[in-house]
């Protein structure tokens, strides 16, 4: 009888482990002393959710149910210095970001995967295909990105001003949770006119910002901001989806996806016509739609 109940308790342990569960969270870990919390629902082809700044892999409440219903496993993880994930002091370039998602990818040894960013997590789709070759990826998709690159430059002369990204940073360092909550108004297309959420949800991804470490939430502004994807567009081998709302305030359709569907090879381009840059949520039925329809195709 005692070794009936020390077998049971064994399987059920080992059931908790096993990436092909319906159901299942858990901690990877991705360097020393850095653990990513991860989510790993479904069965089916793998579909990873890298989450935007600066929430966690919640923001894909609306997405991960849908897919999971519509018979694919959904990986959603929290980014280094967000959510439940640690906060160690460095780390926020894509580089190791990036190392960070193929760490994940290698350990739940995934194939036959599909990547999908939304806004800052739009680099480390690209940067993945750029620096580790797309390894176990067959189709990508960009929601609301921020690529190609967004500083104002010689080159790139409508980009954001430095001292736009600047004042940006100041704002954070003064009063963070005061930054987020006037962001979030933007984030969402709020105004006196337009309510597309309750004010407790709006809270709630307030809430969830506030989560992420203030260092994060600093240094990733500057990696996102600064960082020049544009010689890398021509590294992503696959079919690749690409959303965005053109009454985004937060990333402007002209300066990202305009540019990167204009650079991508094999790309699908769907613009939401007046949609602001939180669509997740905004447009989250017309999104699932869309998605869905690419992961079939």
């Amino acid at each position: 009888m005692e070794n009936i109940l020390i077998n049971n308790t064994q399987s059920l342990r080992d059931s908790k482990f096993n990436t092909t569960q319906s159901s299942t969270d858990k901690y990877i870990e991705t360097a020393s002393n850095v653990k990513l919390y991860v989510k790993d629902y479904g069965q089916g082809k793998p579909v990873i959710l890298i989450h935007g700044w600066p929430l966690s892999n919640e923001m894909w409440e609306y997405q991960i149910d849908f897919l999971v219903q519509n018979n694919y496993r959904v990986i959603a993880y929290d980014r280094r210095g967000f959510g439940k994930s640690s906060q160690p002091w460095d780390g926020y370039d894509y580089d190791t970001l990036t190392d960070d998602l193929k760490e994940i990818i290698d350990q739940l040894e995934l194939e036959d995967a599909t990547l999908i960013g939304f806004s800052m997590g739009g680099g480390e789709v690209v940067r993945y295909f750029s620096r580790h070759g797309g390894k176990g990826v067959t189709k990508a998709a960009l929601i609301s990105s921020v690529i190609p690159f967004l500083p104002k430059t010689d080159d790139n002369p409508e980009g954001r001003p430095k001292e736009k990204t600047e004042a940006t940073a100041n704002a954070i360092k003064e009063d963070r949770i005061g930054f987020m909550d006037n962001f979030g108004k933007i984030f969402f297309g709020i105004t006196i006119i337009n309510k597309p959420l309750s004010t407790p949800l709006l809270e709630y991804y307030r809430m969830l910002c506030s989560f992420a470490s203030p260092r994060a939430t600093l240094k990733c502004a500057e990696s996102f901001s600064t960082t020049d994807f544009r010689d890398e567009l021509s590294s992503i081998n696959v079919p690749t989806l690409i959303i965005h709302g053109d009454d985004d305030k937060i990333v402007p359709i002209d300066l990202t996806s305009k540019k990167a569907a204009e650079s991508i090879r094999d790309n699908t381009y769907i613009i939401y016509e007046g949609a602001p840059h939180g669509l997740f949520y905004t447009e989250r039925n017309k999104l699932n739609t869309d998605l869905l329809n690419f992961l079939n195709s």
